[in-house]
């Protein structure tokens, strides 16, 4: 969907407070978003869950100068360094913040309570050690575009053979409907991001809701084993380079600095 994986809003809000270019309150406004709170337990000499703006300067303390997203998948583990059970909580989790500077990572549990409509969503960030190690299959910001660009066109083609809905005007229309409510006084990303990165982020998000509305809408056309068989191949690809896409655009300010 276009909204906002949480592990992005913490590691790009994160990454601007860090830079100074965002007040400690308004980097965990942003974070929190729409949730209704968000606390961090597991800190460095903190035995009790404490909060984002009290979180993010200690780590500050403790070293880390940066913030890193992933978002794995079963048998992708992207932008994830080890060890075993860090990575395993990720992946439970399908997303996880790893830390620039220091060797930790933090892995959300998200809880709701309320009845429908009303929901109440707490989520605390589970403090871990991680691996100090190069992410796995990061791409860069430019290798991120082209090959987003590229997956998009083969996976369109192929959907739009099949007749699979959320191919067609009607998916575009929708996306665009979206998008106009999304962006209602929203920022892709923080400040402090270069102009490719929203691009890569935007055309990412856009693709992921293509593809949420692909599987939401059911087979369209596509009635046979072959055609269905051939759409989930279609699909997957391109949902993995939307992901590898996601995590370099919200990466890409540390590891500039990081080539720097």
């Amino acid at each position: 969907m276009l909204s906002e994986p949480r592990s992005g809003r913490l590691a790009a809000w994160g990454n601007a407070l860090l830079a100074g270019l965002v007040s400690p309150d308004d980097a965990a406004s942003a974070i929190v978003g729409e949730d209704a709170v968000h606390r961090v337990e597991g800190l460095p000499g903190e035995s009790a869950p404490v909060g984002l703006t009290l979180a993010l300067g200690r780590l500050r303390t403790l070293g880390v100068t940066g913030l890193r997203v992933a978002l794995p998948a079963p048998g992708h583990p992207l932008g994830l360094s080890g060890p075993p059970e860090f990575n395993a909580r990720a992946l439970d989790a399908e997303e996880a913040v790893v830390c620039y500077g220091a060797a930790f990572g933090l892995v959300p549990s998200v809880a709701e309570a309320g009845p429908e409509g009303d929901l109440h969503v707490e989520v605390v960030w589970q403090c871990l050690p991680v691996r100090e190690a190069p992410p796995a299959d990061v791409p860069s910001l430019g290798e991120a575009e082209r090959e987003l660009a590229e997956a998009l066109r083969e996976a369109t083609g192929v959907l739009s053979r099949l007749d699979v809905a959320g191919s067609g005007p009607a998916a575009e229309a929708a996306i665009d409907a979206y998008r106009a409510r999304a962006e209602a006084g929203r920022e892709v990303l923080a400040p402090g991001y270069p102009p490719r990165a929203v691009r890569v982020l935007e055309m990412a998000q856009r693709v992921a809701l293509l593809l949420s509305l692909a599987h939401e809408n059911g087979h369209g056309g596509a009635v046979s084993a072959s055609e269905m068989a051939a759409r989930a191949q279609a699909l997957r690809p391109v949902e993995r380079t939307a992901r590898r896409a996601q995590v370099a655009a919200y990466n890409s300010v540390v590891e500039q600095r990081e080539r720097g």
